[in-house]
């Protein structure tokens, strides 16, 4: 995959792609790129403004009216409960999903907590793409061949699972916080291409990326915070650049269950996508496993389409 760029993307007539957080920066440019190489996407974000401008530039710049925006907020069960459920034909039927791509996120944060209470670092990046993965799922699993990728951060090696105060009610940091969302996107991703595998589905689930890019999701509302992310982005490669890994990931022959795809550069924190390998605490199967349950038991939602036919992971 030397220096793969966009161009590379094959044609993806006919697929059809939900990226979350599209509206702006790493997930923008990736929605973009799907519609330019054929595919129809639904950017899900909260922000109306931002997400309906953002189809409107992007059927302005690939002359295609294939996307849409429509409304997901990843803190609110109810709202992802609902956009999952818009998604069913008037026959109760699936439409079928090809590309999920969780993409939105929220970094650094003072302790907030989402709709349901939960903090909301961990709520929105992972508890939130939990169970918007899980209810898709039977719209995955209706395409051969689905992927699900799951966008985490260089900083999930530096994330430790707190299983005792997932939530930072009795100790809170907000860059830790942070990187322990980011480690669980990674273990979930990986476990999901586990059971994945044991239920004997073709659902591909992966990882992917964007290294420093110069996006908006590092605001803090700390003024000295701010500015320490600030300088630490001076050499930030664009959001175009950062969207790369997410879209190899998602578009490239050849990728398979559990791979997991960065920038080739120096600390992956810029350049082409490339393989890149996982901290060693995100392949602990049994931290996986238990993050898998409390997230099942926290949000309500279970992955039950892997069930049908009496097949279990």
């Amino acid at each position: 995959m030397a220096r793969w760029t966009a161009a590379e993307i094959p044609d993806l007539s006919g697929r059809s792609a939900v990226v979350t957080g599209a509206g702006e920066g790493v997930g923008f440019h990736t929605a973009l790129e799907l519609v330019r190489h054929g595919a129809d996407v639904v950017i899900a974000s909260r922000d109306r403004g931002k997400g309906e401008a953002a189809a409107a530039r992007i059927r302005a710049e690939t002359g295609r009216a294939g996307v849409e925006w429509r409304a997901l907020d990843l803190g609110d069960l109810a709202s992802i409960g609902r956009f999952a459920a818009d998604r069913v034909t008037a026959d109760g039927g699936s439409r079928g999903l090809d590309l999920l791509v969780n993409n939105a996120g929220v970094m650094a944060l003072p302790r907030q907590s989402t709709a349901d209470g939960f903090e909301r670092q961990f709520g929105v990046n992972h508890l939130g793409h939990f169970a918007l993965t899980g209810l898709l799922l039977p719209e995955l699993l209706a395409r051969p061949g689905a992927r699900v990728v799951t966008v985490t951060s260089g900083l999930h090696r530096s994330g430790r699972m707190d299983f005792d105060d997932l939530m930072g009610e009795r100790r809170y940091g907000r860059f830790s916080a942070y990187a322990q969302s980011k480690l669980a996107n990674v273990l979930f991703a990986l476990e999901l291409h586990r059971r994945a595998g044991t239920a004997g589905t073709e659902l591909v689930s992966v990882l992917a990326h964007p290294g420093v890019a110069r996006t908006n999701l590092a605001r803090t509302g700390d003024p000295l915070r701010g500015l320490l992310v600030t300088l630490a982005t001076l050499t930030a490669q664009s959001a175009a650049a950062g969207a790369l890994p997410s879209l190899y990931a998602a578009a490239a022959p050849g990728v398979s269950g559990g791979d997991f795809f960065g920038p080739d550069g120096f600390a992956e924190r810029r350049g082409h996508p490339t393989r890149v390998s996982p901290a060693a605490r995100a392949l602990d199967r049994d931290a996986a496993r238990r993050l898998w349950e409390a997230s099942e038991a926290l949000t309500g939602v279970r992955f039950s389409a892997f069930d049908r036919g009496g097949v279990h992971p």
